[in-house]
């Protein structure tokens, strides 16, 4: 099926015809929305305004293709190069994971947690995109924010978006399941620990869409279901070494395992709250140091 003519009601009937049965019709309007915007640089209302205007064959050519493209799962943050986090533009590929809602809610709790008093030294473990980080030292600019991946080319993706929103981060290339990896960061202490690191089992890969497990990078999302809580091990031996006694740790987990990661930190020296998401669903563990439990 080809697109009728190149006026925009006939683009978007073409998007509802070609996509509404893979995504739904809510998500193919949005994705609509978000295609003028990349494409054409319209917003919401200027979209539904313009409905009998056309646009020119060129941008009808990347209207096709993206369709295409979604018709093969691709997702279409990676089909236009960027999405929305906080406020920042954060540009993605295949090599990043997609920042989603629910790790942008951690983000609004964390900033609201301490709302005028930033914290002077932050950590983001896991940093990918860069997403985490960006977010916090845009909101504090005063703030030393280190960022923290493996994989270099998601170091690279991180480097260019905090260039590109004009923040300030440090970012570090270490793996946190080899041995000594927190010899690569600066002695000192953290007042805020964050990270969203792999928490998928293996076992659930079944049960996720094709856009995320055929696009997205494998590393970033899977875990053994042998050892599910690996990453959290190892962010909890940095937190007692190096979270300030008065400081605070927050991960993003998986729904499945918040009371077994809740009690894993509680088990290794720290006090520990579930937060639940806006589906209502466990999504966050915060820590703080229980006193006397460890050295600083």
């Amino acid at each position: 099926m080809h697109i009728a003519s190149n006026r925009v009601r006939d683009i978007e009937r073409y998007c509802h015809q070609e996509l509404d049965e893979l995504y739904g019709a809510s998500e193919v309007k949005a994705m609509v929305r978000m295609l003028f915007e990349a494409f054409v640089g319209w917003d919401m209302a200027m979209l539904l305004s313009r409905r009998e205007e056309t646009v020119d064959q060129s941008d009808l050519l990347r209207f096709h293709w993206a369709v295409e493209d979604l018709k093969r799962w691709r997702p279409i943050q990676q089909i236009i190069g960027w999405t929305t986090f906080c406020g920042c533009r954060i540009a993605v590929d295949e090599h990043t994971l997609i920042p989603r809602p629910e790790t942008e809610e951690i983000v609004e709790h964390i900033l609201s947690t301490y709302g005028d008093q930033a914290p002077r030294r932050v950590a983001d473990l896991c940093t990918g995109s860069g997403c985490i980080a960006i977010a916090l030292a845009n909101r504090w600019p005063e703030a030393t924010v280190i960022a923290v991946d493996y994989s270099e080319e998601a170091l690279t993706v991180a480097q260019r978006n905090a260039a590109e929103n004009g923040v300030s981060v440090q970012f570090v290339r270490a793996n946190l399941l080899s041995e000594g990896w927190e010899a690569a960061l600066p002695p000192h202490p953290f007042d805020l620990l964050v990270s969203n690191p792999p928490y998928v089992r293996d076992s659930e890969r079944t049960a996720m869409r094709r856009n995320v497990t055929e696009y997205e990078p494998a590393m970033a999302l899977f875990v053994p279901d042998e050892t599910p809580l690996v990453f959290y091990k190892s962010i909890a031996r940095f937190a007692q070494r190096r979270l300030a006694t008065d400081g605070m740790g927050v991960v993003e987990i998986n729904e499945s395992l918040g009371k077994e990661t809740a009690a894993m930190f509680e088990s290794t020296g720290f006090n520990t709250a579930i937060a639940k998401d806006f589906r209502g669903k466990e999504r966050a563990v915060t820590i703080h140091p229980k006193k006397g439990c460890y050295n600083q």
